[in-house]
């Protein structure tokens, strides 16, 4: 029985999918079985996963149930120990899965291991910026401001975090066990986290290091920002039935973070009037996110105006200087704490 599960779900991901299978291929830890999990995907994206002969890998075909329902087929066949997460057009590094095995093992405490990010544009080149979350200490509370896993291919679970979470229910004819919950298109991940941080005893603990290459794609999901908050706001909604109490106390102002997030990615994708709607939106909502973090917030808000107000071409400066900046400072933060970790 192998160690870990990986799962990739694959749907329109022709460009980025033969990249994706080599990067779990050329893992360090070779104890894993690769489970590619085909979402009736109508390219070639299966057609070149099956080109690779590794004996770990393989293929299930299924009618299209979105992200969620093909992790969950995907978890329902797995047999590792612990289960590994990868979106198809998303890279890992090679000690990925050896450093997730190795923390898991040493903090029985922990059922979900995440890394942090790299962001690399849709060419797979480094754009020198990190996804910098909290890493200890999270709560189903920290959940609401801001999802720390950050990505659907950084996190690594045990087998057993999810089974706590598991629930049946019977939407395709035949009553099924589900994890993730395919009530959702978008928002899955923080939806599980949240069931997962409110529900178990189980810990979301991060290393340090940039494990996971994120890709930035403007034809993906992150593109989709008003229908992702409509997806947060079904969280809420969905937390409000099972813990009230909390989605009452955090649900406002986690939605004036969410805003917050969407007027970073606005930023991200070069949407300078949208960035600023929603960092208005956000602000009027909850003000608390100023003084809470007031230095991330107007980061944001500057960016967001400098991006609508200035020529293109000015501001494209001033972004490359800041985000050169930024990348020193993150990679010399994510350094020190390497070396704490490992001191």
């Amino acid at each position: 029985m192998p160690k870990v599960a990986v799962i990739i779900p694959v749907h329109c991901v022709e460009k980025y999918i033969a990249a994706t299978v080599q990067s779990v291929l050329k893992q360090t830890f070779s104890d894993f079985e690769l489970l590619i999990v085909d979402d009736q995907c109508p390219q070639r994206s299966v057609e070149i996963c099956q080109q690779f002969s590794d004996p770990r890998i393989k293929v299930i075909h299924q009618r299209n149930r979105g992200l969620a329902g093909a992790r969950n087929t995907g978890i329902r066949q797995a047999q590792g120990e612990y289960l590994a997460f990868l979106d198809g057009d998303d890279l890992w590094l090679p000690e990925k899965l050896a450093k997730h095995v190795e923390h898991l093992e040493r903090s029985p405490e922990v059922g979900v291991s995440f890394s942090r990010s790299a962001l690399i544009n849709e060419a797979g080149e480094a754009l020198g910026t990190y996804l910098m979350p909290q890493l200890q200490n999270i709560t189903a509370a920290s959940l609401f401001r801001v999802n720390p896993i950050g990505n659907g291919s950084a996190a690594v679970l045990r087998r057993q975090t999810l089974e706590a979470i598991r629930f049946q229910a019977n939407l395709y004819g035949t009553p099924e066990d589900f994890y993730f919950d395919e009530q959702f298109r978008r928002a899955e991940d923080i939806e599980c986290w949240l069931r997962i941080a409110s529900l178990t005893d189980w810990q979301i603990e991060g290393l340090p290091e940039a494990l996971t290459l994120y890709r930035v794609n403007s034809g993906g999901l992150s593109a989709n920002l008003e229908q992702q908050l409509a997806a947060w706001q079904q969280v809420v909604e969905k937390v409000q039935s099972y813990a009230p109490d909390l989605a009452e106390q955090w649900g406002k102002l986690g939605t004036a973070y969410r805003l917050r997030y969407l007027a970073r990615s606005a930023v991200r994708l070069q949407a300078g009037p949208m960035a600023v709607q929603f960092l208005h939106r956000s602000l009027r909502l909850d003000p608390r996110i100023l003084w809470q973090e007031p230095r991330r917030t107007l980061r944001i808000l500057a960016a967001a105006y400098l991006l609508w107000l200035l020529p293109q071409s000015l501001y494209n400066q001033l972004e490359n200087s800041a985000a050169k900046i930024a990348s020193t400072l993150q990679k010399r933060r994510i350094l020190q704490e390497q070396s704490g970790q490992s001191a």
